[in-house]
């Protein structure tokens, strides 16, 4: 493991923690190969039920290291092409992993962190969070992935305003745009997230599996072969030792396994 992150497990969350405070948690390439290989490990340890990203102290990710980057000033284009491949594999990591991947953003978002961000399943942000496209600021485009998830999250149009204006937002504006899924003070970010992400303890690992699968399948498919797979899948699933248990304890009138951790309206 890298000093540029941490990995703890609380119960079956993995929680992969960015750290590197001093510079906001930007991506070095010796932290994004160790989050390569720490993903790779939990995506076939089948006592992680989920993961959680988060960054230390008070940031999520500023996203690359500009100042490692300038160091790079004579490498050629194809040396920065191949360079490129570890990002390739950290965006390739994330969406192979077939468990639920729960990000909380705090503090700065930028570049490459929030391209992060947005390859996980369920983005959580604080009330102080920021975020920003800022790739066009250094004359750079859009890394990790963004390309392919930002308009899949916000839409083309506000996507591509995102990108070319590099422009900074809030963590209410993420809420608007269905980039962030509930937005919290600080001090309740990470509890909330690792509450969600416990809840995924008491799920059925097959079903979430299969419809992480079928759901990242579903914007280049058509409805016949999205029909297809939900007929096959649905065999699977109702196979499963979880959902004979959970078709038995519906009938007992006892309670469900899996029970998503709704907030509670504040006084």
């Amino acid at each position: 493991m890298s000093a540029g992150v941490l990995l703890e497990r609380d119960g079956g969350v993995a929680v992969l923690t960015l750290n590197r405070p001093e510079v906001k948690n930007a991506l070095d390439p010796a932290t994004v190969d160790a989050l390569v290989a720490l993903l790779r490990d939990l995506r076939d340890d089948e006592g992680v039920r989920s993961v959680l990203l988060c960054g230390a102290g008070g940031d999520f990710c500023a996203g690359g290291d500009v100042k490692a980057m300038g160091q790079g000033g004579s490498r050629t284009v194809e040396q920065r092409r191949g360079g490129m491949r570890r990002y390739r594999d950290l965006a390739m990591a994330l969406a192979a992993l077939d468990k639920p991947v729960v990000a909380a953003i705090d503090g700065v978002a930028y570049g490459a962190g929030l391209s992060l961000a947005l390859l996980a399943d369920i983005v959580l942000v604080s009330d102080r969070a920021r975020m920003a496209m800022v790739f066009h600021r250094i004359g750079l485009v859009p890394d990790v992935g963004a390309w392919y998830t930002l308009p899949r999250v916000v839409g083309l149009q506000r996507a591509k305003e995102l990108i070319f204006s590099a422009r900074e937002f809030g963590a209410a504006e993420a809420l608007r745009m269905n980039l962030a899924l509930e937005m919290l003070p600080a001090a309740e970010l990470k509890p909330r997230a690792l509450e969600i992400a416990r809840s995924f303890d008491g799920a059925s690992a097959t079903a979430l599996s299969l419809s992480k699968q079928a759901l990242q399948a579903s914007l280049q498919s058509d409805l016949g072969a999205m029909l297809d797979l939900e007929a096959s899948a649905q065999a699977i699933a109702g196979a499963s030792a979880y959902a004979q248990e959970s078709v038995r304890r519906f009938g007992a009138r006892e309670p469900a396994q899996f029970l998503w951790p709704n907030r509670q309206p504040k006084d």
